[in-house]
């Protein structure tokens, strides 16, 4: 029953994030909350500090100097979204511009952290029932390592395994970070599609990664892993880990229906050839089980020669099998660390592997943080140095494969690397570097 124009006053004293919200309240007040005049006013002030050193040529200034012209020839709401574009571009280079600090060992961005505080980021998974109901689960807990970060989430509200169809992982951001608070989950945010995973016929479809007493864990493509309950089969958690060459980029830069896709590499013209192969990579490998670290590692001057190509990959020998002098020790019993509200558990001969593979000019070539699972092999140990089972690991992607050799020894109770080799996919390299192998 209050006139529209005690309203509008009311309004003109809110800040950007409580017009947005009254905005949410019913038709009336989001069509007074789209006013021109108040988001022109919030636009001004905020450009205010630059507008001396601002020549008046571009015709948004000029729009904006001319008062009431710049309210009656635009449509309502353009100043609030020009307003939330302005904010959001600023925020974006703010984060980038940090993003670029690349970290000398492991040649990825070294600020990573700083630049998710700057952002207010935050993850969330929104599960999708088939009668197409969204349930959003939030509150994850973060595991930060060199070159990833694993994201877990668990609850006792969780929807039937059976009624879900999709799985979204997103990237959350508000929409006007406040550093001097945390993010209001229930103010305005701006979601960033991640992945997007299919549920239907879970375990039958996913790859089984491994399980203890309570729960069964199922690997999806990229980077997922989901705990099911053996007795109820329903969800358990869900772990997602990150790796940090493109992360910040996935879970920004990308829209709530549409995934980031980066630029295509530029090729230096140097002397890659098909008959030289590939040079001089650097690998930088963790191993790990989401609180606990197994392995971490780096090996530089990799390369491969022709008689290296075959069947579509690239081979990079890291750890051979012949050189004892390269076998690496695995420190702890490999396995996946899960906890719930109530139980904590620990699944054996899994873990995640983060791999980062840069190429001869030190840029990422080839990243990934993806549960692994092991599996006994059948064949009998050739070694003269190590007398006990052997364990094999194996990661595929479109871009390559990875294929890890173990050997348990029972007196030490420890893991040995005796076999690393990396096969990377020939189409990979070829749009790379935009020659033809």
């Amino acid at each position: 029953s209050m006139p529209s124009e005690i309203l509008l006053k009311i309004f003109s004293y809110l800040d950007a994030v409580s017009l947005l919200s009254v905005g949410c309240v019913n038709k009336c007040f989001y069509e007074l909350a789209n006013d021109n005049g108040i988001w022109l006013k919030l636009y001004s002030s905020s450009l205010q500090p630059k507008w001396t050193i601002w020549k008046m040529k571009s015709k948004q200034t000029e729009n904006v100097s001319l008062g009431c012209a710049a309210l009656h020839d635009k449509k309502p709401g353009y100043w609030k979204k020009e307003y939330i574009f302005k904010q959001t571009s600023a925020l974006k280079t703010r984060v980038m511009r940090l993003v670029k600090l690349l970290d000398p060992y492991t040649g990825l961005p070294c600020r990573n952290k700083e630049a998710m505080k700057v952002s207010g980021l935050s993850w969330v998974i929104v599960l999708k029932d088939k009668n197409g109901k969204e349930h959003v689960i939030e509150k994850p807990n973060l595991s930060f390592k060199d070159t990833s970060v694993t994201i877990l989430w668990y609850g006792t509200d969780w929807p039937c395994l059976d009624i879900l169809s999709t799985l979204k992982l997103f990237g959350v951001t508000p929409l006007f970070p406040d550093q001097s608070r945390p993010p209001n989950k229930n103010g305005p945010r701006r979601f960033s599609l991640i992945a997007e995973y299919h549920l239907a016929n879970l375990t039958e479809s996913s790859v089984a990664v491994g399980a203890d007493e309570l729960v069964q864990l199922f690997s999806l493509s990229p980077g997922l892993l989901v705990g099911i309950w053996k007795e109820k089969n329903e969800i358990a958690f869900v772990m997602a880990s990150l790796h940090y060459n493109q992360l910040l980029e996935r879970s920004i830069l990308g829209s709530a229906t549409v995934q980031y896709a980066p630029p295509p590499n530029k090729p230096l013209l140097d002397d890659i050839d098909p008959e030289y192969g590939l040079h001089d990579y650097k690998l930088h490998l963790d191993l790990h089980g989401r609180s606990c670290m197994y392995l971490c590692g780096s090996f530089k001057g990799l390369f491969c020669r022709k008689g290296d190509i075959e069947n579509g990959y690239l081979r990079l020998t890291v750890v051979s099998l012949k050189d004892n002098r390269k076998h690496l020790p695995v420190i702890g019993t490999l396995g996946i660390c899960w906890e719930t509200d109530v139980f904590k558990g620990n699944v054996k001969d899994c873990f995640v592997m983060d791999l980062t593979l840069l190429d001869e000019t030190r840029k990422p070539f080839w990243c990934f943080s993806a549960p692994v699972y092991m599996e006994l092999s059948s064949k009998a140990s050739g070694l003269y140095d190590y007398m006990g089972h052997i364990y094999t690991a194996d990661y595929v992607d479109s871009e390559g494969k990875v294929c890890v050799e173990f050997v348990w020894l029972e007196e030490t109770k420890e893991y040995i690397i005796v076999s690393l080799v990396l096969y990377v996919s020939t189409k990979k390299v070829n749009s790379w570097y935009g020659t033809n192998y």
